[in-house]
């Protein structure tokens, strides 16, 4: 859940983004997971949906890189975009369900808000090199991973899964 004033709008970086609607201090959690709103999704699930509402859930959701569960952000948190200078940082701590994001910096009202994927998201080689190969195949003696690697392998068995955050 966003814990900071924030709006939507186009993005220079891609298509549409997320932009400060308030200043923000360096150090503010500018959002936090919250139980009830923001959702894991469970593996199951997904093998229920249509191939394009797939597509469309994997588009927005992001695979916590060490807990590697599905989440979908219920707010415009979906919108931020990826830099490798973000201005937001992600943290994870033990009373935190998902971890936080945290301004990196001071950002003005009206400054787009980026994060590194690649700190956060498990699926984050795929979104940014938009290769429709799921980074979840990569090799990994971590036996989740494996779990992960073979439920995509499934999926893409089913159907080709095309679109990218």
């Amino acid at each position: 859940m966003l814990m900071v004033k924030t709006k939507i709008a186009q993005s220079a970086t891609h298509g549409i983004g997320l932009f400060a609607a308030q200043f923000i201090t360096k150090g503010t959690i500018t959002w936090r997971f919250m139980p009830g709103l923001d959702l894991i999704v469970p593996e199951d699930i997904l093998l229920q949906l249509s191939e394009p509402a797939r597509a469309q859930f994997l588009n927005y959701c992001y695979v916590d890189k060490y807990t590697k569960h599905f989440i979908l952000c219920f707010d415009d948190e979906r919108f931020i975009n990826h830099s490798e200078d973000p201005n937001i940082v992600q943290s994870k701590s033990e009373n935190e369900t998902e971890g936080v994001e945290i301004a990196a910096r001071d950002i003005q009202e009206g400054e787009e808000l980026f994060c590194d994927y690649t700190q956060f998201d498990f699926d984050a080689i795929r979104k940014l090199n938009k290769t429709d190969i799921y980074s979840y195949t990569d090799e990994n003696k971590d036996e989740r991973d494996k779990k992960v690697a073979e439920f995509i392998t499934k999926l893409l068995s089913q159907n080709t899964i095309t679109s990218s955050k």
